[in-house]
């Protein structure tokens, strides 16, 4: 109820914000929503997605999304993959953490997540994009660099090759 309530003040207060708390529920939240990505390396390269949406629109990340309740980690990084590529992977283990916490221009708590990032070996099938995505590309890690990327994906991608290396 205090979040119904937090909610409609919000609505009353800041008239602009409305469409998107009507429209998405994880816009200005009361906590951080927990969400899984995967590395997810065939041949020694790293699958990159390029994101449709803000808050990550034009830029390039991991594939992923927010796990559902019920769900472990595992099971939510293995649908999250299939629901956004149409790939079936091979989690591995965690490659690391992320934190994306987004403030609006009055300095409000726009978006927050903590995302776990998953070493991941590609099992089957080719890129599929669903609405959330405008490309995927298999690069060599080095090439990281030359793209717009999130924040922390570089030593994530690092990560989850040297989990993945034979013997580790």
């Amino acid at each position: 109820m205090a979040g119904l309530v937090r909610n409609i003040r919000i609505l009353l207060e800041h008239a602009p914000t409305r469409e998107i708390l009507l429209s998405d529920h994880r816009a200005y939240p009361d906590r951080p929503f927990l969400a899984v990505s995967a590395a997810i390396i065939r041949a020694g390269r790293v699958l990159v997605v390029r994101r449709a949406r803000a808050p990550a629109a034009g830029v390039f990340t991991l594939p992923g999304g927010v796990v559902e309740a019920g769900e472990t980690l595992t099971q939510a990084v293995v649908r999250e993959i299939f629901e956004e590529t149409a790939m079936e992977i091979e989690p591995v283990g965690l490659a690391g953490h992320r934190e994306m916490i987004v403030r609006d221009a009055t300095g409000r708590i726009e978006r927050h997540f903590v995302i776990l990032a998953f070493a991941a070996h590609w099992r089957a099938g080719e890129p599929v994009l669903n609405a959330e995505l405008v490309e995927a590309r298999w690069i060599d890690p080095t090439e990281l660099s030359g793209l717009p990327i999130t924040e922390g994906l570089a030593p994530i991608v690092a990560a989850a090759l040297e989990r993945l290396r034979p013997g580790s």
